[in-house]
């Protein structure tokens, strides 16, 4: 009988250090190898299109463009492209906006090697693999209405601590119509009030640390 053919995996994180552990954890497996790497996005589509992996593992938070817009490229040109999210992020939005995007999996860095082992085996066969915590909160969300571009317009002036007077003057309607905004913003969000909505704002990754 001859030999299962192996999985090859691409690695794509912008920390050798990352890569290196990866490679030599997931080298301990007998069905899987190493075809190529990448530390950022731009470098991950070309890898694949030279080396057609398998499996890709593909790290969030990267310099230049994100994980998400790395797939969402990848996965353009090679709709069938099977992409596993490595990353330390558990934002809601950022699992959300992975599996819209077409990732097969969604796993924190620290899983464990029987977990990323049993998981990349998984999206090989045509599965998908996601934690059943980060699966819950994923119906969670799809239960959920999302903001509209509008309201998370608002949900950042809500963040500078805007008036709905503010508000109004700033978006160019009422304040009556801004109040209705914000209303409509504590309800999907599950606030009671303003500071409630902004801290569930960056809970789901709606909102980000750092920006102006």
């Amino acid at each position: 009988m001859p030999p299962k053919k192996p999985i090859r995996l691409m690695l794509v994180d912008d920390h050798l250090v990352v890569r290196m552990g990866l490679a030599a954890v997931l080298g301990l497996e007998p069905d899987f190898v190493i075809a190529g790497e990448a530390e950022d996005a731009a470098g991950a589509l070309v890898q694949f299109r030279a080396l057609g992996p398998d499996i890709t593992l593909l790290d969030l938070r990267m310099p230049g463009a994100s994980g998400v817009e790395a797939l969402r490229s990848i996965r353009a040109e090679y709709p069938e492209a099977r992409i596993i999210m490595l990353t330390t992020s558990e934002l809601e939005e950022d699992i959300f906006q992975a599996i819209e995007a077409g990732a097969a999996g969604y796993l924190l860095k620290t899983a464990q090697r029987a977990e990323l082992a049993e998981a990349i085996r998984r999206v090989q066969a045509g599965g998908r693999a996601v934690p059943p915590l980060l699966e819950a909160r994923l119906v969670e969300r799809a239960q959920r209405r999302s903001l509209s571009p509008r309201e998370l317009e608002v949900l950042d002036y809500l963040r500078r601590g805007l008036s709905n007077k503010d508000i109004g003057v700033a978006l160019g309607v009422t304040e009556h119509t801004a109040k209705a905004h914000v209303k409509a913003i504590l309800v999907k969000l599950e606030a009671a009030d303003r500071a409630e909505a902004v801290a569930n704002g960056f809970q789901r990754g709606l909102l980000q640390l750092g920006t102006p």
